[in-house]
């Protein structure tokens, strides 16, 4: 078995120029090997500046390289079960930026794409990798604060420029798919279950079409998640997981800050005023190192990935039962 797995990324997109690449070369299970991008120049700068040996000046090249056994994939939205699929049939592994599809059908496409080529796609919530979000689910399953009955969450910023991507409806743009995303698999995280019918209020721009401004509720059975998320707001991240016996919250739960501490508040509710509160700080980590490690050594050691595959299906069935009730104005099952 190999130490690591060879990596390529198709796009120079910046997400993954910026953030995630930099971030898996200091892995110990991953070595990116090659970029791809439609423009060759752009291709070689980014690998000139990151010190990626190859560069492709299309994706179907970098695919074809036999060299390559894993593909990240921070495509647009639109293009994220496309180019999957295709690197899938190339017999690349694949770790794709979310949403993973434009909704729950797309996303169930790719089932029967892993068992025809054999090869793993898993999605990239790389909170899931952090180790506060780890923590949380401990301390959550342990009962620290008794029966888990309320995740709270928001999550926005603000952001109304019609060129850019997140604010094209076409290419899966939107609040709901690029930030609630994350709330909904918060609290399918922290519940460890499936809600069974959500509704949602969704306000869309008038110009763009894209949901600016969606809360919603899901309906857990034994509890409920309340969240708003927004793409026209002040920058904000919280989540409050609200138990029995106590609460849980996770000050900034999405951009984990990689160059100082995070924290989580753990409170009895003993008073309004802090006399029950206790605090975890987790050293300073990058998520994004954290998640290309997981994913290459799930794939080296043939364990399960971070984010199976049947997870992002049930997370997307989740926001397609949010966006019809958006048109219905009611209840819809999940």
């Amino acid at each position: 078995m190999r130490d690591k797995l060879r990596w390529g990324a198709l796009s120079t997109a910046a997400i993954g120029v910026k953030k995630v690449l930099p971030a898996m070369q200091q892995g110990r299970y991953s070595s990116i090997v090659a970029i791809a991008s439609r423009d060759p120049e752009k291709a070689r700068e980014a690998a000139a500046a990151l010190s990626i040996p190859k560069s492709y000046g299309s994706y179907e090249a970098l695919l074809a390289d036999p060299e390559i056994d894993a593909v990240y994939n921070p495509l647009p939205n639109h293009l994220h079960v496309p180019w999957t699929i295709r690197a899938a049939e190339a017999g690349k592994h694949v770790l794709c930026e979310k949403p993973i599809a434009m909704n729950a059908a797309e996303a169930n496409s790719l089932l029967p794409v892993c068992a025809r080529t054999g090869v793993r796609i898993g999605e990239a919530f790389m909170v899931r990798n952090s180790p506060q979000w780890q923590r949380a689910r401990e301390l959550l399953a342990a009962g620290r604060i008794g029966e888990l009955r309320s995740v709270v969450g928001t999550f926005s910023f603000f952001n109304d420029d019609p060129r850019n991507i997140r604010n094209r409806v076409e290419y899966g743009g939107g609040a709901l798919l690029d930030l609630g995303c994350y709330l909904v698999q918060a609290a399918r995280f922290a519940f460890a279950s499936e809600p069974v019918r959500a509704i949602a209020c969704i306000d869309r721009d008038p110009a763009m079409r894209t949901d600016r401004l969606t809360s919603a509720i899901l309906d857990f059975g034994t509890g409920h998640a309340v969240f708003t998320c927004s793409t026209q707001l002040v920058y904000q991240q919280r989540l409050n997981f609200l138990g029995t016996q106590g609460r849980i919250e996770m000050e900034i739960p999405v951009s984990i800050p990689f160059d100082r501490p995070s924290r989580l508040l753990i409170d009895t509710g003993k008073d309004l005023f802090g006399a029950g509160l206790a605090i975890e700080t987790f050293a300073p980590s990058n998520h994004y190192t954290l998640q290309g490690d997981a994913f290459s050594r799930a794939v080296l050691e043939g364990t399960e990935l971070p984010v199976p595959l049947e997870d992002s299906i049930a997370n997307m069935a989740v926001l397609d039962a949010l966006f019809r009730s958006g048109e219905s104005g009611n209840w819809e099952q999940v």
